[in-house]
C-alpha cells in the first residue's frame, strides 16, 4: 500500500548543460554580479564562472523565450510561450520571484524591455496581433496595451533618452511609439530613398533622436526621429541577429558568426570572427551578444555561450555548450564512472561528466542519433540511428569499431546485455535484432512478436530474457539469444530484471493516472536500491513515484524545468543523480538524488517556489489514509451557491422580455403605493456554511450577517442597524482592524465585496471583477490598507486588493477543493495563508501574481483539512485548527507539532494578546496560552448556563460553534442553529440573537391581535416570536417532521400547523402543547386556515391538490375541495366563512364553497367584490400588476393585503419585497422594491393593526421584521427604490433640437461616403483613349499655351510648400453643448469646431489650435482646479474614440485616453480635485467611465442608460459624486473604489411629476442637484429625492447650466423667444429661487442656447446658431466674439479679386462676408432660401448667387440692393460664374444644364443660349481667359468644354489642349489626374483650386482632408501633403488674392478654416 502516499525522497536540480540560441536573441547578460543570465527550456539560470555554479529559476510553466535585464542588473524578467503565457521578474541573487505580470497576452512573449530607471517593463506578444504593452512591473499593474503590428515583431526596446517613447521592429516595419495617457501611438519609420524597406531585426537608441538598427541583409539603419537619414553597408555580411549598446559603444553580432565592436557615434572600433578561431565551425551563427567592459558574452544559434576577452580576442573561452536544432533522444549513463552519454538529431554525440558539470567529448555522426547504450565493462558506445543503422564506438577515443545497417526505419532503442555479451536493438519497423558483441556484432536472432514500434527494451540479470514495450503499449518476453516469444506467464514470473525502464507493467502499474488509457510517458528508470521510480512525459514534468507502484494513479512528487516532451531519463551508475533530456529544448538536466534519511538536513533548502505546484496535487488517487470528512464539513462541501438567475442578470433578462410584452403597456397605470416599509429588525444569524463571521466593533456594538444585510446590532438597547447594500447571500465577513470597517462578500455571477462603515453604514468601496459565483473568506491587513478574498469559482481563486483605490493588485489560482479562510500577515503585508479541504498554503505577493508554497507536513501529520487560521506571535508562527479537532502549530511552511484541542472539527479560532481561543462542532469554546500548550479555560455552551436576560432559548446543549471573537470583556459566540450568545468570563451566558436552523423557513402566521408571530420550518421547529420591542424568540417547540404553514384560530388561543408528512396538528397558542392531530394526506400541507369570526372551520391545504374542511369543535372532516390539477398554493376565506379562494401551482384561481367544498365558478370581476377575511392571493384580476415582466423565470410566491386593503406586500423568488397599491390592476404595476432577502421569500404577513411587515426568507432562514410607515410619515429613506419594470409610457416631452440631438449619428471620418450623389468609373480607373494625332517629338509647332492665365506675372513663381492653420470661423453648438469656457481670467475663451479645439483671443481675435484629434470633437470641459490651470479635455467621434487632454496654452498633450466608448464621447468632467476624469460614451449602453488621467487609468466603468445620456458631470465639491442626466432619465452616483454605485432620481414625493427628459444639470449647497428639463422647468433635488420644481423656469427646454464655483450663481441658459421680460439666458441665486434674465440680441426670431459659463462680471453664451457671445451682468450688453454657419454644408466660396475678403453661402439660407486680417464677419444676407453657390465679378463689384429652388441673384457689392434676379430653372444651382470680361454669366444646374446670360442686356436677364447634351449634373465650371470657352466638370466623373455663349461641344482634343483658363476648379481631367487617391472607392475628392500663380493645386475630398498639390499633376496618386481638421466633407476650396491663403469650408462642420500659405524661399 506504499504507493498511496508519494516517496519521502527528493530531487534537486543541480546543472543543466544547454543554452537557447535557436529562435531567441538578446537573451544573455552579466549580471552586476558577474554572473551570466541565461535561460534554457523552462529554467532561467544564472551561472557564476568563478565558481563554475549554477542557481536556478523554476518560475515558469513552459518555455522561456524572452528575457530582459534591469537597468540595476540584479533583476531579471523573463516572458514564457504557452495558452495563458505570463512573465516573471525575479532577482538573480536569491532566483526569488518578485513579481508576475499575467492574463494580458496570448500565444507568448517575444520580447521584453525596461525603462530607464527600471520601473516600466514592455512587452510583446505572438498573438496575431502582437500586442504590445507597458506594465508598472512592480506592481503588476498593465498600463497600456497596443496592437504592435500585423506581423512578427523581433526587438524592442525604450528611448533611453527620451521619456515615454518606444521603438520596435520586425518583419519589414519599425516603429516609434509614444507613451501618454494609457494611449500607445505608433508611427512608422519611414525607409524613403535612403535604404531598402526590409525586415529589422534589432535595434538601440542614441542620443539625439538617433536609433541604430541591424537589418535582415546585414547593413546597419540610422534612423532620426522616424526617418532613415543613413545606412551602413555591409556592416556584416547576413543579417544581423543581436545589438547591444554600453557605455563604451555598440556590439553587433550577426549570422555570419563575426562580433562588431563600435564606438558610441557608431564608427567601427574592432571585428572578432569567430569562425576563424579555435572554437570555431563553419556555420557558427549569433544570436546575442553582451559587452561590458573588457567583457564580450556571445551566444550562437547552436546553443554555445562564448566569453571573449578584448585583448585576447582570437581566444574565446567556451563556457557552456549544449545540443543544438533537432530533438534529443538518445541518453545512456556509463556503468562504472559519473559520465552521462547523450545523441541527437543533430548528428553529435557527446559525453558530459557529472561531476565536473563540463563536456569532455564530442563526436559527428553522419546521420541523426535516437538512441545511445553503453557496455556493462565501459569499453563500447551503441548508437541508434535514424537511418535503421548502428554504430558502434570505443569510449576511450570514438573511433568506429563497426557500422551495421539491416533495418530501414529508425532505430529507438538498443541495450547491451548485463553479462555484455548481446546487443539488443529494437527498430520502428517492430523488430528486436540481437546482436554477439565478441563475434564483431554478428546477428543472432530476431524477436518479431510486436506489431508496433519498439519503444523500451529490458534484459533480465541472467541475459536469458528480454522484455520489450511496444507504441500500441504491449509487454512481449523473449528467450535470448533466438528472440522465441515466451508464451507462458508461468515462465517469467520468478524473473528478476536487470533494469526497469518499461513503462508498461505490473510493477509501474502506478505510473499511470486512474482513468487514462494515454501513451505519454516516454521514459521511466527503476532505483531498485532506494524503491523510486522516476519517470519522464510529454508535458516537461520529471516525476518520482515509489518502487514498485502497483495501483494505478499513485502518489508523486514532480519537477519542472524541461518545458515540453522529456524524450529520456536516467539513474546514474551509483544513483547519485538523474540525468533528464529535453526532446525541443535539447537540453541535458542533472538532478541530485537527496534519499529520506538526508532530506532532513535539506529542510533549510525551502521547497522551490514556483507558480506551478511542486508536490502532487495532480494525483488523482481517493487519499485513503484521510480520514472521513465530518457531516457538517461534507454538508458545507456540497453547496454551490449557484443559481439559476443573479439578480445581475435582471436588466438583460427585463429587456428580452419588454420586445416580446411591448403591446400590453399602453395602459397608463397606478402609481406606487404611498407608504413605504423600514427594516427593523432581523432574526437570524448565518452560521450553518460560514465561520468566523461575527466581532464587536470598537464602540462594543456586534456585527455579523444574515441573508444580504449586514447587520449592527446593540446590545444595550436591543436594535439593529443594517447595511444593505449587498443583493444576494452574503457568506464572509470581516472587522477592520483599526477603524469600525466592514468588509463582506457576496454570491453572485460577478460578486461583489462591499467595504463600508459601521457608523454611517455607508458603503466606501466594491470590488468587483475578478471572483465568480461568491465570495467565500475575506480578511484585512493588519494596517488596513490591503484586503485579501477567496472565491468558490472552480480554482478558488485568491485576490488581494488595494481596496480604497478598488484596485486588484495580484491574483492567484488557490486549489481545486474548497477554501474556508484566508489571512493576511500582521507583520508582513506581502504575506498571507489560505486554509481549506486538505489544503494549507502559505503565499506571499510578487507584483500580480501571488506565489504560494504548501505547508510541509513531513512526518508529523497527514494533509488535513483546515477549517480555520489565525498568525501568531511572530511572522513566522501560524495556527490552524484541522477537521480531527486537532490544531497544527507551523513555522515559516513547516508543521513543527499539533495538539488536540476539541472532539470533531475546530470551526474557529481567535488570536488574543496572550493566548489563543478556540470553538468546535463539540459546542465547547476553550481558552489557550501563547504556544497552545496548556488550556486554561473551557466554557461549555449549555442552557443550564443561559442568563436570565436572555433574548431567547438555546435549542440545543453544545451547538457547534462556528464564530468566535473576543472583546468589551466578553466572548462572543456564533452557533451552526444560527444563534449569537455572549459568555462572560466568569461563565454565564446571554443569548442575543437567533434564527431558524438550516432548512427551509416557509410556516409564517401573525397573532390576531397581539404583536407576536409564529413561525414553522424544515429544521423542524415551531417558533413564536415577540415583535415589540423586546424583539426576542418567546417560545419554540420541536416537532417530529418540519413544517411548511401555520395559523393563529381568530381567537388567538390555538394555533394549527401544517407538517411536511401530510399531518397537522393542532397546538395551544400559549403553551405550545398538542390540542389534536390528524394524518389524512401524504404530500406536504402547504397552507392551514381558520374561517374568519368564530373559527368554526379549518381549511387544510396539500400538495395533493385537495383541501380538507375539518369542523373545528368536532374535529371532524366535513368536507374535500376536489378539481384543483396541482398542488395548492394558497387558501384564503371569505368574510362570511362560505367561501374558500384557492391558488394552485398551475396558477389556477378557483372558488370552493364551504363546508362541503362544492366547486363554484365565480367570473374574475365578481371575485373582487366579495369581501374576503384576508388576502393572500397571487393571481385574479386584483393583482395582475405583482407580476413582473420577467414572470416566466421567477415566481411571486406570497401576498398579503393590509386590513385597510390599500396595499398589496408581496414576496418573490429573488429575494425582493414589494409594495403595490391595491388593486394591482394592469399588468406591470409600479411599485417599491426592497432587497434584504438573498433568495426566494417564501412568506409575508402584515400584523393586526397594519404596523409592521413580517416577512420570511427561505434558503436564508431569516424573519424580517419591518415597519410600516404611512403616507404623511417620510423621512428619506435611501432603500426606496421605485421603480417598476416597465419604463413608464408617459414621454419625457418633445423638442425639434433635443430630438435631433438624440437622434444624430455621427459619421466617423475614415467611413464616410461621397456626399454628392456621383456615378460613373472614377477618373484614376478610367481607360485613357490613346490620342489620334500624337505629336512627332520635334514638332515645329508652336510651344504650348500655358494651362493658366497667371496674375502675379511680374514676381518669380515660388511654390507653396505647406499650410498652416490661422483662423477659423466656426462653433459647434448644433449638438453639442457645456463646450464654451474661459481661461485666463476672461481673456481667452476656449471651444472647439469639427476636430480642432480653440483657444481664442477675446481681445485681438487670434487664434491657436489643438490639433491632435483625428475626428469630429463632440465635448469639451476645462479642469477647475488650481493646481491643473489651463488643462483642457476632448473627446471625439471614432469607432474606437480617445479622450484627450491637454495644455491649452501651449497645446502640449498630457494624456490620451483610448476608451471603449464605441461610436463617440459625448460628455466629459473632471472631478473637484481635477484628478478624475469622468466620461460617458455614445455606445448603445452609454457607458459611463472614470479615469485617473494622468496615469491613463481606468478606474470604474459602467453602463449608464438605455438611452441617450446628455450630461455627466462630478459635483464642484466632490471626486466620488457625479449626476447624469438624458433622455427620461436623471442619476446619482457614486464611486466606491472601482464600483459604481447608481440611484435612479426619485419623484414620488411631488404629486404629478412625472420623469421628464433632463438636459443640463447644476449643483448647490447640501448636496442639493437642479436639472434643466426638455419642458422649461428646473428640478430640485436633495440627495436622490426630487424636492421641488422651479416652474418654466425657461420656456423651452434647459440647454444649458452652470455652477459658478467662488460664489454658487447659477446660470441656466435655454431656448427662447426674445421678450421684454424673459431671455434665453438666465442667472439665479444659489437655492434658484430668484432671477435675472438676459437677452441676447442677435436678432434671431427664437434663441437658443447650448452653451453658459460665468467669468468675472461676465457671461460667455454659445448658441445654437453657432455664435459665442459674451454678456456683461451689470449692463446687459452682448458682444459677438464668434460667429459662423448654423447649418450646413457651406456649399459656396467666393475670394474677393484684390482684397483679402472671402464670400461663403450656406444652406442656412445666409451669404456672409468675412474680413481675414480682422478676423470677423463684416456681413450677413438673408436670403430666405438655401444658398449653394456664390461668385465675385471680375471687378468685385457685383456678386452673384445660386440657391437650391433654382434661383439665382445679383447684387451690388457697394450698395448690397438686388441688381437683377430670375429663376429659369427648378433644381439647385450648383455653380455660377462671370465671364473674365464681365460680359457673360454661365449659370449651371443641376438640371444638366448651363445657362448663358448676356449681362450688357440690363437686369432683365434674359438667357441668350445654353449647352447641349451634358451627361449629368453640374459640378464645376471655369471660362477660359479670353472668355470663348467654358469648361464644365459633371457628376458622372466626365468634364466637357463648351463655346461660348453658343454652347456648342468642342471634341477636337488638340483644341481643347491649347486653351488658356482664366481659373481652375475642375476636379476632373488629365491636368488633376493625380489629386484621386487608391482609397477612393466610397469617397470622392470634392474640390479643388489652381493657385494664381498657376503651380500650386489644392483639394478637399470626403474624408475631411485639404491636401496640397503641385500643378499640373498628370501622373496617378500624386505626392502630396495633407492638412486634417475638417469633419468629414470638405465642399469648396479657394486661394484668396495674391496667393496669401486657402479658404476651405466644411460639409458636415459648416465652418470655414483660413490656411496660410508658407512659399518656398527664393
Amino acid at each position: 500500500m506504499a504507493a498511496r502516499s508519494a516517496p519521502s525522497c527528493h530531487l534537486r536540480l543541480e546543472w543543466v548543460y544547454g543554452y537557447r540560441g535557436h529562435q531567441c536573441r538578446n537573451n544573455l547578460y552579466y549580471t552586476a554580479a558577474k554572473e551570466i543570465v541565461y535561460f534554457v527550456a523552462g529554467v532561467g539560470v544564472v551561472y557564476s564562472p568563478r565558481e563554475h555554479r549554477q542557481k536556478f529559476y523554476r518560475g515558469h510553466s513552459d518555455d522561456i523565450i524572452s528575457l530582459a535585464l534591469h537597468p540595476e542588473r540584479a533583476l531579471v524578467a523573463t516572458g514564457q510561450v504557452g495558452k495563458e503565457p505570463y512573465i516573471c521578474v525575479w532577482d538573480s541573487y536569491t532566483v526569488q520571484t518578485v513579481s508576475v505580470l499575467k492574463d494580458v497576452h496570448t500565444h507568448g512573449i517575444a520580447c521584453l524591455a525596461f525603462d530607464l530607471d527600471g520601473q516600466r517593463l514592455v512587452s510583446v506578444g505572438l498573438d496575431s496581433k502582437n500586442a504590445v504593452c507597458v506594465w508598472d512591473w512592480k506592481r503588476g499593474k498593465m498600463l497600456s496595451m497596443a496592437p504592435g503590428h500585423t506581423d512578427r515583431i523581433f526587438d524592442i526596446s525604450w528611448d533611453l533618452y527620451q521619456p515615454n517613447k518606444l521603438v520596435s521592429c520586425g518583419v519589414k516595419h519599425i516603429k516609434f511609439w509614444s507613451l501618454c495617457g494609457n494611449a500607445l501611438t505608433p508611427k512608422r519609420g519611414v525607409f524613403g530613398k535612403t535604404g531598402d524597406l526590409q525586415t529589422i531585426l534589432c535595434l538601440a537608441c542614441a542620443r539625439d533622436e538617433l536609433t541604430y538598427s541591424g537589418a535582415l541583409n546585414g547593413d546597419i539603419y540610422v534612423w532620426k526621429g522616424i526617418n532613415l537619414i543613413r545606412t551602413i553597408q555591409g556592416a556584416h555580411t547576413a543579417g544581423i541577429f543581436s545589438m547591444n549598446a554600453c557605455e563604451e559603444g555598440f556590439a553587433t553580432g550577426g549570422r555570419d558568426g563575426c562580433i562588431r565592436l563600435w564606438d558610441l557615434t557608431f564608427k567601427p572600433i574592432t571585428v572578432i570572427d569567430l569562425r576563424e578561431t579555435d572554437q570555431g565551425y563553419k556555420g557558427l551563427s549569433v544570436r546575442s551578444v553582451c559587452w561590458r567592459g573588457d567583457h564580450i558574452l556571445v551566444g550562437t544559434q547552436d546553443g554555445e555561450i562564448f566569453e571573449i576577452v578584448v585583448h585576447e580576442r582570437n581566444k574565446p573561452f567556451l563556457i557552456m555548450q549544449g545540443h543544438c536544432e533537432g530533438e534529443l533522444w538518445a541518453l545512456a549513463v556509463h556503468p562504472t564512472k559519473p559520465l552521462a552519454v547523450t545523441g541527437s538529431d543533430d548528428r553529435s554525440v557527446r559525453i558530459w561528466s557529472l561531476v565536473d558539470h563540463a563536456l569532455i567529448a564530442r563526436c559527428n555522426m553522419e546521420e541523426p542519433i535516437r538512441c545511445a547504450a553503453v557496455n556493462v565493462d565501459g569499453i563500447h558506445l551503441a548508437l541508434g540511428m535514424k537511418d535503421g543503422s548502428f554504430t558502434v564506438l570505443r569510449v576511450r577515443d570514438m573511433t568506429e569499431v563497426v557500422h551495421i545497417k539491416d533495418r530501414k526505419e529508425a532505430i529507438h532503442e538498443l541495450k547491451y546485455s548485463p553479462d555484455g555479451t548481446y546487443l539488443a536493438v529494437g527498430c520502428n519497423d517492430s523488430s528486436v535484432d540481437i546482436y554477439g558483441v565478441a563475434q564483431r556484432y554478428k546477428k543472432f536472432g530476431e524477436c518479431v512478436g510486436s506489431l508496433s514500434f519498439i519503444t523500451h527494451l529490458d534484459w533480465s540479470s541472467d541475459s536469458r530474457y528480454l522484455q520489450t514495450n511496444d507504441g500500441n503499449g504491449k509487454r512481449l518476453f523473449y528467450r535470448m539469444p533466438g528472440g522465441k516469444e515466451v508464451a507462458s506467464k508461468e515462465e517469467i514470473k520468478g524473473v528478476h530484471w536487470a533494469s526497469w525502464t518499461c513503462v508498461s507493467g505490473l510493477e509501474v502499474n502506478g505510473i499511470w493516472p486512474k482513468y487514462s488509457d494515454i501513451n505519454d510517458i516516454n521514459s521511466v528508470d527503476g532505483n531498485y536500491i532506494g524503491q523510486v521510480l522516476v519517470t519522464a512525459d510529454d508535458y516537461g514534468i520529471v516525476k518520482l513515484f515509489r518502487y514498485p507502484c502497483l495501483r494505478k494513479g499513485a502518489k508523486f512528487k514532480k519537477y519542472i524545468g524541461h518545458s515540453a516532451h522529456v524524450t529520456n531519463v536516467r539513474w546514474s551508475h551509483d544513483y547519485q543523480w538523474v540525468i533528464s533530456i529535453g526532446g525541443a529544448d535539447h537540453s541535458v538536466f542533472q538532478w541530485k538524488f537527496i534519499p529520506e534519511r538526508r532530506l532532513k538536513d535539506a529542510l533549510h533548502m525551502a521547497p522551490q517556489e514556483s507558480l506551478a505546484d511542486s508536490n502532487s496535487d495532480e494525483s488523482d488517487s481517493d487519499l485513503s489514509d484521510v480520514p472521513e470528512l465530518d457531516s457538517e464539513i461534507e454538508q458545507e462541501t456540497q453547496l454551490t451557491y449557484r443559481r439559476q438567475v443573479y439578480k445581475e442578470d435582471l436588466p438583460q433578462l427585463k429587456e428580452q422580455y419588454k420586445e416580446k410584452q411591448k403591446s400590453g403597456t399602453s395602459k397608463r397605470r397606478e402609481r406606487a403605493p404611498g407608504n413605504s416599509i423600514r427594516l427593523h429588525f432581523v432574526h437570524g444569524y448565518r452560521g450553518y456554511d460560514c465561520r468566523s463571521n461575527l466581532f464587536y466593533t470598537q464602540i462594543g456594538e456586534i456585527v455579523y450577517h444574515v441573508a444580504a444585510v449586514g447587520v449592527i446590532y446593540n446590545r444595550q438597547q436591543n436594535t439593529q442597524r443594517f447595511y444593505l447594500g449587498h443583493d444576494d447571500d452574503i457568506l464572509c465577513l470581516a472587522v477592520h482592524p483599526l477603524k469600525d470597517y466592514v468588509a463582506t462578500g457576496q454570491v453572485g455571477r460577478d460578486p461583489s465585496i462591499h467595504i463600508w462603515d459601521t457608523e454611517t453604514i455607508k458603503p466606501l468601496s466594491i470590488l468587483k471583477g475578478y471572483h465568480q459565483y461568491g465570495v467565500c473568506a475575506v480578511d484585512f491587513s493588519a494596517d488596513g490598507k490591503r484586503l485579501a478574498s477567496v472565491g468558490i469559482d472552480d480554482s478558488h481563486t485568491v485576490v488581494l486588493w488595494d481596496w480604497k483605490k478598488g484596485e486588484k493588485l495580484s491574483i492567484a489560482r488557490g486549489s481545486k477543493d474548497k477554501i474556508f479562510v484566508v489571512k493576511m500577515n500582521p507583520y508582513v503585508p506581502d504575506k498571507l495563508i489560505t486554509a481549506g479541504i486538505k489544503h494549507m498554503k502559505f503565499w506571499r505577493r510578487a507584483g500580480g501574481g501571488l506565489i504560494g508554497r504548501k505547508g510541509y507536513v513531513g512526518t508529523l501529520g497527514k494533509s488535513d483539512t483546515m477549517m480555520c487560521a489565525v498568525y501568531g506571535w511572530t511572522e513566522e508562527m501560524a495556527f490552524s485548527g484541522t477537521s480531527t479537532g486537532d490544531v497544527c502549530i507551523w513555522r515559516d511552511i513547516f508543521l513543527v507539532k499539533t495538539v488536540k484541542a476539541h472532539d470533531g472539527p475546530v470551526f474557529s479560532m481567535h488570536a488574543l494578546e496572550k493566548g489563543f481561543v478556540t470553538g468546535g462542532k463539540d459546542g465547547v469554546v476553550a481558552l489557550w496560552d501563547d504556544s497552545f500548550e496548556r488550556c486554561l479555560k473551557t466554557y461549555a455552551i449549555k442552557r443550564a448556563a443561559l442568563a436570565p436576560g436572555s433574548k431567547g432559548l438555546l435549542l440545543e446543549d453544545n451547538p457547534s460553534i462556528r464564530a468566535i471573537s473576543l472583546g468589551h470583556g466578553h466572548i462572543l459566540v456564533g452557533t451552526k442553529n444560527g444563534e449569537i450568545l455572549e459568555v462572560d468570563k466568569s461563565g454565564p451566558i446571554t443569548l442575543l440573537v437567533q434564527g431558524h436552523m438550516e432548512g427551509e423557513a416557509w410556516g409564517l402566521a401573525t397573532h390576531p391581535y397581539l404583536p407576536i408571530c409564529a413561525t414553522v420550518s424544515d429544521d423542524k421547529t415551531l417558533r413564536i416570536w415577540d415583535l415589540s420591542p423586546s424583539h426576542c424568540m418567546l417560545a419554540v417547540r420541536k416537532l417530529k417532521k418540519g413544517g411548511r404553514c401555520c395559523c393563529f384560530s381568530p381567537d388567538g388561543k390555538a394555533l394549527a400547523v401544517g407538517l411536511n408528512d401530510g399531518s397537522f396538528l393542532m397546538a395551544n397558542a400559549d403553551t405550545l402543547e398538542d390540542l389534536v392531530s390528524f394524518h389524512h394526506r401524504k404530500e406536504v400541507i402547504s397552507d392551514i386556515r381558520f374561517s374568519p369570526g368564530s373559527g368554526k372551520y379549518l381549511a387544510v391545504a396539500s400538495h395533493d391538490s385537495f383541501i380538507d374542511i375539518y369542523n373545528v369543535m368536532s374535529s371532524k372532516r366535513v368536507g374535500i375541495c376536489k378539481g384543483a390539477t396541482s398542488y395548492i398554493t394558497h387558501v384564503d376565506w371569505d368574510i362570511r366563512g362560505k367561501l374558500l379562494q384557492v391558488n394552485t401551482g398551475a396558477k389556477e384561481q378557483l372558488f370552493f364553497e364551504a363546508p362541503r367544498g362544492k366547486k363554484q365558478t365565480i367570473p374574475s370581476g365578481e371575485a373582487e367584490k366579495i369581501g374576503w377575511a384576508s388576502w393572500t392571493s397571487v393571481l385574479g384580476l386584483c393583482c395582475e400588476g405583482i407580476w413582473p415582466v420577467t414572470g416566466e423565470v421567477m415566481d411571486v410566491t406570497a401576498s398579503s393585503l393590509t386590513s385597510d386593503k390599500t396595499v398589496l406586500a408581496t414576496g418573490d423568488d429573488l429575494g425582493f419585497v414589494k409594495l403595490f397599491r391595491y388593486p394591482a390592476k394592469g399588468k406591470f404595476g409600479k411599485f417599491k422594491r426592497y432587497v434584504a432577502h438573498s433568495t426566494h421569500v417564501t412568506n409575508v404577513r402584515w400584523t393586526h393593526d397594519d404596523s409592521m411587515l413580517v416577512t420570511l426568507g427561505g434558503a436564508d432562514m431569516s424573519l424580517m421584521v419591518w415597519t410600516n410607515e404611512m403616507e404623511g410619515y417620510r423621512e428619506k429613506r435611501p432603500c426606496d427604490s421605485e421603480e417598476s419594470d416597465m419604463d413608464s409610457e408617459e414621454d419625457g416631452g418633445y423638442d425639434s433640437d433635443v430630438t435631433r440631438e438624440n437622434e444624430i449619428s455621427y459619421t466617423i471620418r475614415a467611413l464616410s461616403t461621397n456626399i454628392r450623389p456621383m456615378f460613373g468609373i472614377k477618373p484614376h480607373l478610367q481607360q485613357k483613349e490613346p490620342s489620334t494625332d500624337e505629336r512627332p517629338p520635334v514638332s515645329r509647332a508652336p510651344p504650348q499655351p500655358e494651362k493658366l492665365q497667371t496674375n502675379n506675372v511680374g514676381k518669380k513663381k515660388r511654390p507653396i510648400e505647406d499650410l498652416v492653420l490661422e483662423l477659423v470661423f466656426g462653433y459647434r453648438g448644433r449638438d453639442c453643448r457645456n463646450n464654451v469656457h474661459y481661461l485666463n481670467d476672461g481673456d481667452d475663451i476656449i471651444y472647439h469646431t469639427a476636430s480642432v479645439g480653440i483657444l481664442h483671443n477675446v481681445a485681438t481675435g487670434t487664434q491657436s489650435f489643438y490639433q491632435e484629434h483625428n475626428d469630429d470633437i463632440l465635448c469639451l470641459t476645462v479642469n477647475q482646479h488650481p493646481k491643473f490651470i489651463n488643462i483642457v479635455a476632448t473627446g471625439q467621434v471614432a469607432t474606437a474614440p480617445s479622450i484627450h487632454i491637454w495644455d491649452a496654452v501651449n497645446k502640449q498633450t498630457l494624456s490620451i485616453l483610448r476608451c471603449y466608448h464605441s461610436k463617440g464621447v459625448c460628455s466629459v468632467s473632471f472631478s473637484a480635485t481635477g484628478k478624475l476624469l469622468l466620461s460617458v460614451g455614445l455606445d448603445p449602453e452609454h457607458t459611463v467611465t472614470i479615469w485617473r488621467w494622468q496615469e491613463g487609468a481606468k478606474i470604474a466603468s459602467r453602463a449608464g442608460h438605455n438611452q441617450r445620456i446628455f450630461v455627466a458631470e462630478f459635483r464642484p465639491d466632490s471626486d466620488s459624486q457625479f449626476v447624469s442626466v438624458g433622455v427620461k432619465h436623471v442619476k446619482f452616483w457614486t464611486l466606491a473604489g472601482r464600483a459604481l454605485l447608481s440611484k435612479k432620481g426619485l419623484l414620488s414625493t411631488l404629486e404629478d411629476a412625472r420623469m421628464q427628459t433632463m438636459l443640463a444639470v447644476a449643483f448647490g449647497a447640501n448636496n442639493l442637484t437642479f436639472t434643466g428639463t426638455i419642458s422649461g422647468d428646473v428640478c430640485v433635488w436633495k440627495d436622490h429625492i426630487l424636492c421641488r420644481i422651479v416652474a418654466r423656469a425657461h420656456n423651452g427646454p434647459v440647454f444649458a447650466m452652470y455652477t459658478t464655483l467662488r460664489d454658487g450663481l447659477i446660470v441656466t441658459g435655454g431656448k427662447e423667444r426674445p421678450s421684454k421680460e424673459g431671455g434665453a439666458v438666465k442667472l439665479w441665486d444659489q437655492e434658484l429661487r430668484r432671477c435675472r434674465a438676459f437677452r441676447l440680441e442677435t436678432g434671431q426670431a427664437s434663441d437658443c442656447v447650448r452653451s453658459v459659463c460665468r467669468g468675472k462680471g461676465k457671461i460667455l453664451v454659445g448658441t445654437r446658431n453657432a455664435e459665442i457671445i459674451e454678456v456683461g451682468e451689470k449692463n446687459a450688453a452682448c458682444n459677438v466674439l464668434v460667429s459662423g454657419h448654423v447649418d450646413g454644408p457651406v456649399w459656396g466660396l467666393a475670394t474677393h479679386p484684390s482684397r483679402d475678403f472671402f464670400l461663403s453661402a450656406a444652406e442656412d439660407g445666409t451669404v456672409r462676408l468675412w474680413d481675414i486680417a480682422d478676423r470677423k464677419m463684416l456681413n450677413k444676407v438673408s436670403l430666405g432660401h438655401a444658398a449653394r453657390t456664390v461668385c465675385y465679378s471680375p471687378e468685385g463689384d457685383m456678386v452673384a448667387i445660386g440657391m437650391r429652388n433654382g434661383e439665382f441673384i445679383i447684387l451690388l457689392v457697394s450698395s448690397l440692393k438686388i441688381w437683377g434676379k430670375k429663376r429659369d430653372r427648378r433644381c439647385a444651382i450648383h455653380d455660377i460664374r462671370f465671364s473674365p470680361d464681365s460680359r457673360f454669366l454661365a449659370v449651371g444646374s443641376s438640371e444638366n444644364s448651363v445657362d448663358f446670360y448676356d449681362l450688357t442686356l440690363g437686369p432683365t436677364l434674359n438667357r441668350i443660349s445654353y449647352c447641349k447634351d451634358i451627361p449629368s449634373f453640374v459640378i464645376q465650371m471655369d471660362f477660359s481667359a479670353d472668355s470663348r470657352h467654358l469648361q464644365v466638370s459633371t457628376g458622372c466623373y466626365k468634364r466637357h468644354v463648351y463655346e461660348v455663349p453658343s454652347g456648342k461641344h468642342l471634341m477636337d482634343q488638340a483644341a481643347i489642349d491649347r486653351i488658356t483658363w482664366a481659373t481652375w476648379t475642375s476636379i476632373l481631367g488629365d491636368e488633376v489626374m493625380g489629386i484621386w487617391s487608391r482609397h477612393a472607392e466610397k469617397a470622392d475628392v470634392n474640390c479643388a483650386c489652381v493657385s494664381h500663380s498657376g503651380i500650386s493645386l489644392v483639394t478637399g475630398d470626403d474624408f475631411g482632408m485639404v491636401k496640397l498639390f503641385d500643378f499640373p499633376c498628370p501622373e496617378k496618386f500624386a505626392k502630396h501633403k495633407r492638412f486634417l481638421g475638417h469633419s468629414p466633407h470638405v465642399t469648396n476650396i479657394r486661394f484668396t488674392s495674391g496667393d496669401r491663403h486657402v479658404i476651405s469650408a466644411g460639409g458636415d462642420d459648416c465652418s470655414l478654416f483660413v490656411w496660410k500659405c508658407v512659399h518656398m524661399p527664393h
